[in-house]
């Protein structure tokens, strides 16, 4: 019979457990909406822009309802891109900053394309 080594606890592991994993397929799956609406949110404030341009410059008024589409998509974008910052672990930073790129028109979409090419290189997508 041999003398337990007190050294090693009998309830620790042997190595540290890593970090779980974040699936390839979770990633993808959060990743996908995100750009959809990153894309979507860019064009129709881009489209309410030209609404504005529209009201004050020229006096057309029958254009209000960009507006109320543009809300709602940002709204949408918001949550698919909170999503995809909970699935990818994002400092709240770098969340808050992406999530306030869809209110100038371009950079959403200029953000979209960086943070999806780094996300496919870290995760091998």
């Amino acid at each position: 019979m041999s003398i337990p080594d007190p050294d090693v606890s009998a309830d620790k592991p042997a190595a540290a457990d890593p970090a779980p994993a974040v699936q390839k397929e979770t990633v993808a799956k959060a990743l996908l909406p995100y750009r959809i609406l990153a894309w979507g949110t860019g064009l129709w404030l881009i489209a309410l822009c030209y609404e504005m341009v529209m009201k004050y410059g020229y006096g057309v008024e029958n254009l209000s309802w960009i507006g109320v589409v543009h809300g709602w998509v940002y709204f949408v974008y918001l949550l698919c891109t909170a999503n995809l910052a909970v699935k990818v672990r994002w400092p709240i930073g770098k969340t808050i900053g992406v999530l306030l790129a869809g209110t100038i028109p371009f950079l959403g979409i200029i953000v979209e394309h960086f943070q999806t090419k780094q996300l496919k290189a870290q995760f091998n997508l």
